[in-house]
Formats: C-alpha cells, sequence, structure tokens
C-alpha cells in the first residue's frame, strides 16, 4: 500500500477515549542522526541463516519440552518452573514473527514454512497476522496515527486502560481457538463473516480502528496456507481433547502457557513505545522518541524483550537491520553520536521505570 498518502482530518482528530492535550512543538528530523545511523549500519543488513534457524530451534526444543514436562506428572514445583521456562522459551521462538516481516526470504530460505510449522501453527498465531500489517507501523505517514495497526495512545488514555491493556491479552489463546476452528470454517459459507474476519480478526494488532485489507499476490497465496493449516491444527487439537486423547490437564496447561506468551508479549508492548502522540503524523526523529530502546548494562530485556526488540528505537531507524545486528549497530551509533544527540534520548533504564511513566502519564500530564 502507499506510504505516501495525504494525511485527512479523519487522521489527525483526538481519538476515543483520549484525553486532549495541549499541543506540542513538532520534532524536526535529525539530519546528523539520521545519516549516521545509515552510514554506520550499511554493512550489518545481511541475516545469518545459521542463526535464525538455531535461535528458533533451539528456542522451541526447550519450550515444548518444558511443555511437556509442566504437563506431565511431577511435583507441583517443578511443574510451575518447568511452566516458566515455557513461557520464555516459546516467547522467544514466537518474537521471530517480527524478523519475518522484515526479512528478504530469499536471504533464509524456508524460514517462513519452517517457523510457522515449529510455532505460528502450534500456537495459533500464523505469520499471515503480522505480514502484511506490522509494515504499515513503520510506513512514514501512518506511524502514531489512526490507520497505524500497532499504535494506541495509552500514555494519553485513562489510567484503567493499562491493566485492561494487559489483562485482555490473557484471553487471546481462547479467541485464537475460535477465530480458527469455529469461525474460519464458518465463515467460509457465510461470506459476511468472512469480510468480517478478513477486517478485523486477521491481524496482530492494538487499535481497534483498524481495518485490514484483504491481502493480494504472494501474501494471499501464503495466508490461505496458513490459514487452513491453523485452522486444521486447533480443530484437531480440540477434536483430541474431546475425545479424552490429549488430558483435559495437559490441554488447560497449554492454554496457560500461551496465555503467559501473549501477556509477557503485550507487556513488552506495553512498553515499547510512549504512545504519547495524538495521531498527527510524525518525522522520523520524533518516532525514534517516541520508541524505547533498553541496551545493556540492563539485563533482563533479554527475557522479556529478545530477538532484538530491546532495540525497539533503534529498528525504527534502520528497520531493515535483522536481530543479531542490533547490539552492534547500538554500540557503532551510542559511540559516534555526541552526547546532545537525540539518539541517547531513546535509551532508558529498564522495565519498571517505563511502566511508571506511562502510568503518571495517564494520571496526570505529559512527562518531560
Amino acid at each position: 500500500m502507499d506510504s505516501s498518502l495525504t494525511l485527512n482530518a479523519r487522521k489527525t482528530s483526538v481519538r476515543p477515549g483520549v484525553t486532549a492535550r495541549a499541543p506540542r512543538t513538532p520534532i524536526a528530523d535529525d539530519r546528523a542522526m539520521l545519516r549516521t545511523a545509515a552510514e554506520l549500519t550499511r554493512d550489518l543488513h545481511a541475516p545469518q541463516p545459521l542463526i535464525y534457524w538455531g535461535d528458533t530451534v533451539a528456542s522451541v526444543l526447550i519450550g515444548y519440552g518444558a511443555l511437556a514436562v509442566a504437563a506431565s506428572a511431577v511435583p507441583l514445583a517443578v511443574a510451575i518452573i518447568a511452566g516458566v521456562v515455557a513461557v520464555l522459551a516459546l516467547y522467544r521462538g514466537g518474537s521471530f514473527i517480527h524478523e519475518l516481516t522484515h526479512l528478504k526470504h530469499s536471504l533464509v530460505p524456508g524460514y517462513r514454512l519452517g517457523w510457522n510449522l515449529m510455532v505460528g501453527v502450534p500456537l495459533m498465531v500464523p505469520s499471515f497476522m503480522y505480514e502484511g500489517v506490522h509494515n504499515l507501523h513503520h510506513a512514514r505517514t501512518r506511524y502514531g496515527t489512526i490507520d497505524d495497526p500497532e499504535y494506541l495512545p495509552l500514555a494519553l488514555m485513562k489510567p484503567w486502560t493499562l491493566p485492561l491493556f494487559v489483562v485482555v491479552a490473557a484471553l487471546a489463546p481462547i479467541a485464537l481457538l475460535i477465530r480458527f476452528a469455529l469461525l474460519a470454517p464458518l465463515s467460509l459459507i457465510v461470506p459476511p463473516l468472512r469480510r468480517w474476519l478478513v477486517a478485523h480478526g486477521s491481524g496482530l494488532k492494538i487499535n481497534p480502528q483498524f481495518s485490514r485489507r484483504p491481502a493480494e499476490g504472494a501474501l494471499r497465496a501464503q495466508w490461505i496456507m496458513q490459514e487452513v493449516a491453523t485452522s486444521l491444527w486447533a480443530i484437531g487439537l480440540l477434536a483430541l481433547v474431546a475425545t479424552g486423547v490429549i488430558p483435559l490437564k495437559g490441554f488447560l496447561i497449554f492454554l496457560a502457557v500461551s496465555s503467559g506468551v501473549t501477556v509477557i508479549n503485550q507487556v513488552r508492548t506495553l512498553v515499547a513505545h510512549l504512545w504519547e502522540n495524538e495521531g498527527e503524523a510524525m518525522t522520523v526523529t520524533a518516532q525514534y522518541l517516541d520508541s524505547v530502546n533498553v541496551p545493556p548494562p540492563s539485563t533482563l530485556p533479554a527475557l522479556w524483550a529478545p530477538v532484538g526488540l530491546r532495540y525497539h528505537a533503534l529498528h525504527h531507524l534502520v528497520p531493515g537491520v535483522p536481530y543479531h545486528a542490533l547490539g552492534e549497530a547500538h554500540r557503532r551509533l551510542a559511540a559516534a553520536l555526541d552526547k546532545d544527540s537525540p539518539y541517547h534520548k531513546g535509551n532508558h533504564a529498564g522495565l519498571l521505570p517505563l511502566v511508571g511513566k506511562i502510568a503518571r502519564s495517564t494520571m496526570g500530564g505529559r512527562q518531560a
């Protein structure tokens, strides 16, 4: 889709549920930062297939192995520990869906298929749910507007929206089961349902006002294959549980682990941006400053923001740099740019300060 569309009044209007604030001074692009980011990362764009495959395979082996332990007849303490390991490992494996949206697939042959077989279909988040959606978040005139599927001005909304934002994610596995096991097959014979499902039930988004258009070309073929496979998996899973082949306990543990994955991802999403834009188009520098890096020496982001997601602001500067090179890209830019560069303002200390900043904003005003 064309990312250079002219903004209209609808895009710049205050969203429902958002408290109007005094207009902020527009942030101009920092040409020095943008130029330095492009120049210093020019040699970092090539993805390394062995890293992608090795990291993903290791994550799913650990994740499904721990899930099997949690669902077996082990002491409760062991089951809890195994469940936590399963959540973290499968969350890491699932986070590669973000890489898929930016990856030139010919450079890592077969990876999209492999990821969907290992993660996308079993966890009912096939890559078509993100491909064709996430790229709109990076479109120059869409970021932060009403046409951005991954943006809500959370910092400007009511305080109760923050816990609701996280809690609703816990229900995602049940919603996905309904979507693929029931609604997808039913939509084949109910055209209005199919249109609704394509527009509102076929994208990993947080903006409820975003409506997805039907996919075209190669993505449409991928969509159909992945949706059929995931629907068959979801129907088969429910059938095996209903007939007792899969014990109800094991199924509930699977749902709990899946819920844990979606909740952690939602918490990570909560602090991926500062969420302070009210709907106007933003410069690249403004987008960067509204996004978040949590670089070393912080260590916990390796768990809650894996696969390069700890460098989310940097990713908005150089979206073509693969996750395994973002650490090097950050080191180069942090060393090359002077202390007054906006680049350093995009780096934050950790999860709790970011949550606190957004929470304070919902209860008062903008933070400086």
